[in-house]
């Protein structure tokens, strides 16, 4: 697939944390990191950050991913997507599923998103407790 057909990714979430998690991508991933765009909700009201959103998810296939699913960034995030055959919302990002979306992201949209979503769960876990 040409890099035009790829799959975008936008982090939506507060403050700073749209930012620091392209930032850990790139450190990790390098020029991958290219494929993300962070949006922050900081300072910005919803018309606002719903336009960002838009705009950062262009015009090709997207995924938009934020920190909760709830509140602006995810309202924002809904809007965005909503009607656009070629956008998909994902909620509850972590590094993880981000690293997985950089490097798969030639995948088909549907495909993509129910990969993320698992990897994504995949590396939650539980540190055993010191006894």
């Amino acid at each position: 697939m040409s890099e035009t057909g790829r799959v975008r990714g936008v982090i939506v979430g507060h403050g700073q944390m749209p930012q620091g998690l392209v930032d850990a991508v790139r450190r990790i991933a390098g020029d991958a990191a290219q494929a993300l765009e962070a949006v922050s909700n900081d300072g910005k009201g919803p018309d606002l950050l719903r336009s960002d959103v838009d705009a950062a998810a262009g015009e090709g296939p997207a995924i938009v991913f934020v920190d909760l699913q709830t509140g602006s960034c995810g309202a924002a995030a809904a809007y965005a997507c909503r009607g656009a055959e070629r956008r998909a919302v994902i909620c509850g990002v972590n590094l993880p599923m981000l690293l997985d979306f950089v490097f798969h992201r030639e995948l088909a949209l549907d495909a993509l998103v129910t990969r993320l979503v698992e990897s994504g769960r995949a590396a939650i876990k539980a540190a055993p407790l010191a006894r």
